[in-house]
């Protein structure tokens, strides 16, 4: 299997008042042909900055690409001009957009915003493209589709905009879809409709997913790969089931025991990662989550540990951390 999308030291950097912020170091992945890979961290660790940056979305300034390459399907998107770049995004790629009240456009009908990429990309004309549009709205669970085409964004429910987002994102049956919160306004019922919607579609189109979230068990369900993401870097990555079931990542493990489970007695706590995020134009050298990491050894603190393969664990399964994180949780014990 052939990767689709591959990633090699992007850095990006942002500046602001004076102070300059590599708020992406160097990243490097890559996202095979018909796998979808679930990115998760918190908010500030990089995950959709980075995305906006491959799709030549990135506001310059205070943000800038530094460097890098992120070749899809043969193109190296960060050296692409402009057209050929608008050519690719709503064709090949879709793009859901984490914020739909400010990424549709308020003073178009929705039916015209679905109906853009349409026509576009596929040469459709404006009657084709709405019908096609009305089909769409249906698929994403809207009723009354095509009256509801004549409508603006502000008379849907947050819910239904992100819907729509979804449509225009899936209308030109992308090759690769790039999903950013995706179903964050969404109640689970409908969360539920819309994941199985999208593994449908990738089933059926072969189509290349990589979902931005910080819900665990959302990727749980949809991924075949994590990859964790902390101050812009990869912490750990591997298949799924790897991961969850044997975190190497104090980070990682950490997210996970933050969620309710079953094996928690009734009225446990969860568990809770103590302190905040980084603050980028201040970086502290080392393990950017070793100040919060209750395992943080000393080296830690003083150099940035490379991923590297977990031994005993499944093909795949990297991370980057100086210590034994099973043997530290089990003399915890």
């Amino acid at each position: 299997m052939s990767a689709l999308l591959e990633i090699r030291d992007l850095s990006v950097g942002f500046s602001r008042e004076g102070r300059f912020a590599r708020v992406i170091p160097g990243l490097s992945y890559s996202v095979q042909r018909g796998e979808t890979l679930g990115i998760v961290g918190e908010s500030g660790s990089g995950k959709s900055v980075h995305a906006l940056a491959l799709l030549g979305l990135l506001p310059q300034p205070p943000g800038k690409v530094l460097g890098g390459s992120a070749v899809f399907d043969g193109e190296d998107l960060l050296a692409l001009p402009e057209a050929r770049l608008r050519d690719l995004r709503g064709g090949r790629i879709g793009v859901i957009f984490q914020d739909p009240m400010t990424a549709l456009n308020p003073v178009l009908t929705i039916g015209r915003q679905i109906a853009e990429p349409l026509i576009r990309h596929r040469g459709m004309t404006m009657r084709q493209a709405l019908d096609r549009a009305a089909d769409l709205l249906a698929l994403v669970g809207i009723r009354d589709a095509s009256r509801r085409l004549s409508q603006f964004p502000h008379e849907f429910s947050g819910g239904m905009r992100q819907r729509v987002m979804i449509a225009i994102a899936i209308a030109c049956e992308p090759a690769l879809l790039i999903a950013d919160e995706p179903t964050t306004a969404l109640d689970v019922t409908v969360q539920g409709q819309i994941l199985e919607l999208l593994a449908g579609l990738r089933e059926r189109l072969g189509m290349t997913m990589v979902w931005i979230t910080h819900d665990m068990g959302v990727v749980a369900g949809i991924a075949d790969t994590v990859q964790v993401m902390y101050a812009g870097r990869i912490m750990e990555r591997g298949p799924v089931e790897a991961v969850f079931a044997n975190p190497r990542s104090a980070y990682t493990w950490g997210l996970l025991q933050s969620l309710p489970h079953g094996e928690r007695p009734p009225g446990g706590r969860l568990l809770q990662i103590p302190g905040q995020p980084p603050d980028m134009f201040a970086l502290p050298p080392g393990d950017p989550f070793a100040p919060r990491n209750r395992f943080a050894t000393e080296r830690c603190f003083i150099e940035a540990p490379p991923l590297r393969a977990v031994e005993g664990s499944a093909p795949g399964h990297e991370v980057a951390a100086w210590y034994n994180l099973p043997a530290l949780l089990e003399a915890a014990r």
